[in-house]
């Protein structure tokens, strides 16, 4: 798996282009973390698990500077925007958060501005790296005495991995999550997406994306990846909580 270089003083960082990785410096800017939670119910957790052993723990996949993984915290908990940890010292007893990002930068101004530094974890992983993701994984998941997550979370992630490690990485992804985490919440980008980010390399005289004329999988792509998890990750979609405006799918999967 190849790692994304940090951002330097030097490189293009408003350039959306200037982020094969999905690492954009400013993501939550133009895509607001309240357009996704603002689609998922209160009291999730709670019907998902309402008999499992607390501390819940989960993870979520490409997290970015982590303003979607705290707000996503928050509406999980119940929680208000004024309230942080010290706030609520229980927060922890009942969900912990791993969450990681393939760019270290995104993931130091993540643990710097973290409102919960107790019970949500930010970590510089390539999640495409099998050695680096087992081991760290595994030693997370080991502090609990648990071998997997309680709910994964990948927003926005699917495309990345896709047109940088192709169908087979995409599949293989999938696969991995889907054996880590009782449930997936996931929100893969639009087949319009894919067009734009190689359209942007492009713009900017990059190589384009090593796969994406390549890829067999396409189209429809909340339908292709509910396809993968159902038919080849024994997976069940439990429910897609509709659409953000900018036409993303929200779709909560069990195993």
């Amino acid at each position: 798996g190849k790692m994304a270089a940090p951002i330097s003083e030097g490189s293009p960082t408003l350039e959306p282009g200037a982020a094969p990785y999905g690492n954009f410096p400013n993501y939550s800017r133009f895509h607001p973390p309240e357009g996704r939670v603002s689609l998922l119910p209160g009291g999730l957790l709670r019907s998902l698990f309402p008999a499992a052993a607390r501390p819940l723990l989960g993870l979520d996949v490409g997290c970015n500077s982590g303003e979607l993984s705290v707000a996503l915290y928050r509406h999980l908990l119940g929680l208000q925007e004024s309230e942080g940890s010290l706030d609520q010292p229980a927060a922890g007893k009942d969900l912990n958060l791993l969450c990681c990002d393939i760019d270290p930068v995104l993931i130091e101004r993540a643990q710097q501005c973290s409102p919960f530094p107790a019970s949500i974890s930010f970590a510089n992983l390539d999640i495409m790296d099998s050695g680096a993701r087992e081991s760290f994984l595994s030693s997370y998941l080991g502090r609990f005495g648990r071998s997997t997550f309680d709910i994964g979370f990948c927003m926005s992630v699917t495309m990345w991995i896709h047109l940088n490690h192709g169908d087979s990485g995409l599949m293989e992804f999938l696969s991995f999550l889907s054996s880590l985490c009782k449930y997936l919440l996931i929100e893969p980008q639009p087949w319009k997406c894919y067009r734009a980010a190689a359209r942007r390399l492009r713009k900017l005289g990059r190589n384009d994306f090593d796969h994406f004329r390549s890829l067999a999988i396409n189209g429809d792509m909340a339908e292709r990846i509910t396809q993968i998890l159902t038919k080849d990750c024994a997976m069940e979609l439990v429910c897609c909580f509709g659409s953000t405006s900018w036409d993303r799918s929200l779709l909560l999967f069990k195993s």
